[in-house]
């Protein structure tokens, strides 16, 4: 699942995908459009038109997890661009699209990375 950090990477597919599309679509959109493995240990982030609906598709061990989120209110700060163009982000960057903001934080903490305890 999401929270459990076993993935490597996360790509967000750039402008919108046609949600209809279940596991094999989405798959298929990773594989030949993107040309990046969906057996991978990574996320594959897809949003719709109206930028109110997600679809994550993540490869576990033996089979797919096609995670769905619809917001009731409001809408996801989406990069625009071409169908066929993927964007690699940190987790971090996934957090705060899932939590309603965009990718780029001009204010956040840097991460810091401690060498000792003192």
């Amino acid at each position: 699942m999401l929270h459990n950090r076993s993935y490597d990477r996360v790509y967000l597919a750039k402008g919108n995908t046609d949600l209809r599309k279940s596991i094999d679509g989405l798959a298929v959109i990773v594989q030949e459009s993107f040309d990046l493995d969906p057996f991978s240990p990574c996320l594959f982030v897809f949003c719709n038109r109206k930028r109110d609906k997600l679809k994550i598709l993540e490869w576990e061990f033996n089979g797919f997890w096609l995670h769905y989120r619809r917001l009731e209110r409001g809408r996801f700060h989406w990069p625009s661009g071409e169908e066929a163009e993927a964007m690699s982000i940190s987790h971090r960057q996934l957090r705060w699209l899932l939590d309603g903001l965009p990718i780029h934080q001009q204010h956040a903490h840097r991460e810091v990375k401690a060498r000792t305890i003192l």
